[in-house]
């Protein structure tokens, strides 16, 4: 609706400027050609310009955001995304959930880390308790018990992937729960803190970091 007020605003302007010219003014045939163009195109048109698509939806916060977005398929790098926030995050409200795909998102960035998501999350896997996320090497199965969970977070790894998301953790590539008070922490920069995790960075930084 405001699109189309917009766009006949916008015509009935021009068409006024048209009327109101001097004819001596060597501009006005222009605006009159202007004018008559605007004129020929359909509203449906300029409807279709100026309205959003669909999957620019601005990420929210909230359940009825997560409720309204279609069920998340995707590839390995996806499946990989959705797994890791399954088992490091799923109890993690949906804020938290979203930085959290972004630390394995900033680490594909930098240059320390793998290139892509699932090399990222399964870096170190192998070596008990020696990997990057313990989930990948803590000699559990890594069994999907809760349907509906694995859903919903396959929605914030489409959306993270999607380039939807907004920047929460000013480029962290670290986390820990609020449980826990890992060596590293003290040598890193803090970020930021959401839910039961805390984030932090590299206290040094490069062209590629």
């Amino acid at each position: 609706m405001k699109s189309a007020i917009m766009v006949a605003a916008s015509l009935a302007l021009a068409t006024s400027l048209s009327a109101e010219a001097p004819s001596t003014d060597a501009s006005s045939a222009v605006r009159k050609a202007e004018a008559r163009g605007l004129s020929s195109v359909p509203m449906s048109r300029f409807s279709g310009l100026l309205t959003a698509p669909e999957n620019a939806t601005e990420v929210s916060f909230s359940r009825s955001w997560l409720d309204t977005q279609p069920a998340p398929t995707g590839q390995a790098n996806w499946a990989c995304l959705t797994e890791a926030l399954y088992f490091e995050a799923r109890g993690e409200t949906l804020k938290g959930q979203f930085a959290v795909a972004e630390v394995i998102m900033n680490r594909v960035k930098s240059s320390r880390f793998p290139d892509n998501i699932c090399a990222v999350i399964n870096q170190g896997t192998g070596r008990k308790y020696q990997c990057q996320f313990t989930y990948t090497c803590d000699g559990n199965p890594d069994t999907i018990r809760e349907k509906a969970a694995y859903e919903n977070v396959g929605k914030v790894a489409r959306a993270v992937i999607d380039g939807r998301a907004p920047a929460l953790t000013s480029g962290a590539t670290h986390y820990h729960t609020t449980a826990v008070n890992p060596k590293w922490s003290r040598v890193y920069s803090k970020t930021a803190a959401i839910g039961v995790h805390v984030f932090y960075r590299h206290t040094y930084r490069t062209a590629t970091n």
